[in-house]
């Protein structure tokens, strides 16, 4: 299998990384810049595509430059939030323009330009698959108040609906992980037991999105996961 992971340096995408490859032949990570402390399989082949998708057209050619011609699978993890999200010191008022626009052209403009060049890449294979990190934020009743973030989280679950119906006929399989608060101090290096103990059931170990990744991948040609919504067991949202 070969899988692209965009955003891959730290935190959920690392552990994609890690975590798959036990299976997978090629993983191209994508990353600012490539981390010096990953531990994958010597079975499995690692390149690394450094590339600033603050800077979409730019990353955008860079990244299509040196991806492989022929992909099995696209993880889109790539994302990014207001300073003061997730805390009491947020305030949609005080977020200054040139922060917001930022936000929606990593979360937004960038994931629509890279998409629309990758994904002729994975056309070919014999079960191509697209699968989108989404966040409970962008669900309706959400009860969360980050408001740019939000938007783009909504606008991710646009893309993956209007992805899906573009390419139904190439059966291109689109599924979007709509997570929780995750717990990415404990990497693939840390039991996940001892992971799931952290934040004392608010938050999601990073082990458990990787093994949900890893079922959807494996699953047979006649079927796909359209969306999952993954929150922490104590998440009260939910």
């Amino acid at each position: 299998m070969r899988v692209m992971v965009v955003g891959a340096s730290k935190g959920l995408g690392k552990a994609f990384v890690e975590g798959l490859s036990q299976e997978a032949a090629l993983i191209v990570g994508v990353a600012r810049r490539a981390p010096l402390d990953i531990a994958t399989s010597p079975s499995c082949e690692i390149c690394w595509i450094e590339a600033d998708l603050s800077q979409p057209e730019a990353a955008v050619e860079q990244i299509t430059a040196q991806a492989p011609d022929e992909l099995d699978a696209i993880l889109y993890n790539l994302g990014v939030w207001e300073e003061h999200a997730f805390s009491e010191g947020y305030d949609f008022l005080a977020d200054s323009p040139k922060e917001i626009a930022r936000m929606v052209d990593i979360n937004v403009t960038a994931t629509i330009l890279l998409l629309q060049r990758l994904i002729p890449r994975v056309l070919g294979a014999r079960k191509p698959q697209l699968i989108l990190t989404g966040s409970t934020s962008g669900l309706a009743r959400s009860g969360r108040p980050e408001v740019t973030f939000a938007a783009s989280k909504f606008a991710l679950r646009g893309i993956a609906d209007a992805l899906r119906e573009s390419f139904r006929a190439r059966c291109l399989a689109v599924t979007c992980l709509q997570l929780g608060y995750l717990n990415t101090d404990d990497g693939m290096d840390v039991p996940r037991d001892a992971a799931s103990l952290r934040g004392e059931g608010n938050l999601i170990p990073v082990h458990d999105v990787v093994a949900m990744t890893r079922a959807l991948l494996n699953l047979s040609d006649a079927s796909f996961v359209r969306e999952i919504v993954m929150p922490a067991l104590m998440d009260e949202r939910f």
